[in-house]
């Protein structure tokens, strides 16, 4: 875009009487000097803007003046009802339809997702975490992460995707059969990502369930049984109560409905290899 007339300094009238100078002898006229390979610089005025940097909603920055624990550099995930407990913390501060495109944007936001795909609990306003967020959440939290990540990125981003999701599996404390059924979605890339992990969960746990039949039927304490497996005492330690818990653990409920929403309004609107090792030499 041009700049406007009124913008040309006063001395620039003079440039043509300059320009019709003689050149010294030898030289190349002007304008018609070598630019030994460099590319030539356009105006400032002339160059294409680039994209405006992508500014926050003000409610949000609002939130993070009130609740920095929440909404401030780190963020946490929010309990069900935030919406709700907002409106009634702030009446006068905050307006309803303004408040609910903020919490929309910053439920759908990278940041907020890749701490949700964390797996930690949810948090009310003192910042204190009330409720757990369910295996769906997480794993599809981690999905959209990994699915932005891989359009700026040329790296192959499915071996970490596959590694994120086996620790989320074992993180939820469900049986591999129903965290299957419950993350299974349309993405067929994805599933099959997720029956990889779970593959290399099975073989896994077949193999600490066939430790700690081992370690039951030795007869040995657990000193004497990492020693004569060549295991850290407390790599064996964990590896054995890991293989107990999964064991003796009780059936889980069933999920909850609408698995993928992260930060909830009312229903009215929008929200926003088997077998134990062999003994060391």
């Amino acid at each position: 875009m041009n700049a406007p007339a009124n913008d040309t300094p006063d001395h620039t009238a003079a440039a043509p009487a300059e320009a019709s100078a003689p050149e010294p002898t030898g030289a190349a006229p002007r304008g018609q000097r070598p630019n030994r390979g460099r590319r030539p610089q356009r105006p400032a005025a002339e160059r294409p803007a680039g994209p405006a940097p992508a500014r926050q909603h003000p409610v949000l920055d609002q939130l993070a003046t009130l609740y920095p624990a929440l909404f401030g550099e780190t963020l946490l995930p929010l309990k069900r009802g935030i919406f709700e407990d907002l409106l009634a913390a702030h009446p006068e501060a905050l307006d309803k339809d303004s408040l609910k495109a903020a919490l929309a944007l910053h439920a759908r936001s990278t940041r907020y997702l890749t701490v949700v795909a964390s797996g930690l609990q949810r948090h009310n306003l003192a910042g204190e975490p009330v409720e757990s967020l369910t295996p769906e959440q997480v794993h599809h939290a981690l999905i959209e992460v990994f699915r932005r990540r891989g359009a700026r990125s040329r790296e192959d981003l499915r071996p970490k995707l596959r590694q994120r999701i086996l620790q989320a599996y074992e993180a939820s404390g469900l049986p591999r059969d129903e965290y299957a059924e419950r993350v299974r979605g349309r993405d067929d890339e994805v599933n099959q990502l997720t029956s990889d992990a779970l593959t290399v969960a099975a073989t896994r746990e077949a193999r600490e369930e066939a430790l700690l039949r081992a370690f039951d039927a030795s007869g040995k304490t657990l000193n004497e049984f990492a020693d004569m497996y060549g295991l850290h005492v407390l790599d064996a330690n964990r590896t054995l109560e890991r293989a107990r818990a999964r064991l003796s653990r009780p059936a889980t409920p069933a999920a909850p409905t609408n698995p993928e929403t992260t930060v909830d309004t009312p229903a009215t609107e929008p929200a926003a290899e088997p077998g134990a090792p062999s003994p060391a030499p």
